[in-house]
């Protein structure tokens, strides 16, 4: 049980260092600050962009926060 716990450990603080980072950034984390996500269906065909749900398009972390409390 100990090997499990310390990656729960490991996979918890490296999630808590991105979102600390992000927030210094003030990035959305769901699509980097860019606004929008990409969805490819496959690498020679069509991409298709769409706004970002977490941020609703703006990219910022205050709006991402606001919509995931």
């Amino acid at each position: 049980m100990g090997l499990f716990l310390s990656i729960q450990e490991w996979k918890m603080n490296r999630y808590e260092k991105r979102m600390a980072t992000m927030e210094a950034k003030g990035i959305c984390p769901d699509c980097n600050g860019r606004g929008m996500n990409i969805l490819s269906f496959n690498e020679y065909y069509l991409t298709n962009d769409f706004d970002c749900p977490g941020c609703n398009g703006s990219g910022l972390y205050t709006d991402w926060h606001e919509n995931n409390q």
